[in-house]
């Protein structure tokens, strides 16, 4: 754990708990250590804390103005936290049990279209090592619907490029088979062959994409170059890759694809999750509509 460890006992075993048993990701781990600090700031000793405290500490939450996400993230991590005190016999009643999640609004995905993906995709300069490089993690993170994560983290073994299928390790270091098409193999082949071996100048790295240290690829790295890239062919409003991920699954739906399929490729746990991909098909449809019947 890299950061924001509270002092409290508990909250260390939770972490451990968290990190061991379940096998959260890095992510999600500093997410809950994030909460928990901000708790123990306001209640030094969290494992004693009555309904009345934890009902207090979130109202403080909305008085600082969090968004209903952010409140609903921090609710979660509470129920998870006491929820673990009482099962391992820390505590005799979660406190909890009455805490009621904000409302949140639905709020659609965004995503690109298909003219703006062709752009974007195209975007890398080929003349270059890490412009061939980006081109490769550009086609690969659209043809696949990863993670920010999941892509930068690839390693070489993971991809069978003569089946067009990929080993991806998810959240929870669930594993999954995610094929790809075409042009992004023809991307990885010539990343591969031409780029890599410059990048890397004979030393060795497990990981697919690499810098030109040598390294992976960082998640804070990647973001900077997608957006870069998207400023260049215009697109201006706040590109990131899982709104890449969106315009992959958003693409799948439109084309037809069923929502099973789309969830085992995107790695959702609950396919609830995924059937938000249905509602921008049908505002899609919806706006097609409007645009093109004579009677809309």
């Amino acid at each position: 754990m890299n950061a924001l460890v509270a002092d409290a006992a508990p909250v260390r075993s939770f972490l451990d708990f968290c990190r061991v048993e379940k096998g959260l990701a890095a992510n999600s781990l500093h997410s809950y250590q994030f909460d928990l600090q901000r708790l123990s700031a306001k209640i030094p000793a969290p494992a004693k804390a009555s309904s009345e405290d934890l009902a207090s500490y979130v109202e403080s939450l909305y008085r600082a103005g969090l968004s209903p996400r952010s409140i609903a993230r921090h609710i979660t991590t509470l129920r998870n936290f006491y929820g673990f005190l009482a099962r391992e016999g820390e505590i005799d009643r979660d406190p909890t049990e009455f805490l009621a999640l904000p409302r949140q609004w639905t709020t659609l995905p965004k995503y690109l279209n298909r003219d703006e993906v062709e752009k974007l995709l195209a975007a890398p300069p080929l003349t270059k090592p890490t412009g061939i490089r980006d081109r490769a993690m550009l086609e690969l993170l659209y043809a696949a619907g990863l993670r920010v994560s999941e892509l930068c983290r690839l390693e070489l073994s993971a991809v069978e490029r003569d089946l067009g299928v990929l080993r991806v390790t998810g959240k929870g270091n669930k594993q999954r088979l995610v094929p790809f098409g075409v042009p992004a193999r023809e991307a990885i082949d010539r990343y591969l062959s031409d780029s890599r071996p410059k990048l890397l100048k004979g030393r060795a790295s497990r990981f697919l994409f690499v810098t030109a240290r040598g390294g992976a690829m960082t998640r804070q790295a990647f973001w900077k170059l997608i957006r870069r890239y998207g400023r260049q062919v215009g697109i201006f409003r706040n590109l990131t890759p899982h709104v890449v991920r969106h315009s992959f699954a958003t693409h799948l739906v439109e084309g037809g694809a069923d929502l099973r399929s789309v969830q085992i490729m995107l790695g959702h746990a609950d396919i609830s999750t995924t059937q938000v991909y249905t509602h921008v098909a049908r505002r899609r449809l919806r706006e097609t509509v409007d645009q093109h019947h004579p009677r809309a």
